[in-house]
């Protein structure tokens, strides 16, 4: 099991907020979007209810903050588009290789 450096979780810590915020802020865009559209109301009500349902669990809106998960929610970020590679500069090597192994 990998055991995060306290370098890494103190900017992984530092960064999150401003991913998170970054992407909720895609999401209302969508959801304004949505609303927005052709259709009955209701229908935009209901699909506007399913989707923030399904957003609400993701990484990129609540993340589970321990050191333990810190990886695993790299990687759910990753998966979720709301972080890219390029978002791990400054974060160790080690941390950074990993998750390019498991992130292909």
């Amino acid at each position: 099991m990998y055991e995060a450096k306290e370098r890494d979780w103190k900017l992984f810590r530092e960064k999150l907020p401003g991913w998170q915020e970054a992407y909720m802020e895609r999401l209302t865009q969508a959801y304004s979007e949505l609303l927005s559209g052709d259709g009955k109301a209701s229908d935009k009500f209901w699909e506007l209810e399913k989707e923030i349902r399904s957003d609400r669990q993701k990484t990129g809106v609540c993340a589970r903050m321990s050191r333990s998960m810190m990886v695993t929610n790299i990687l759910s970020l990753l998966n979720e588009d709301v972080i890219t590679p390029d978002d791990l500069h400054g974060f160790s090597d080690d941390l950074t290789e990993r998750i390019r192994f498991v992130f292909r």
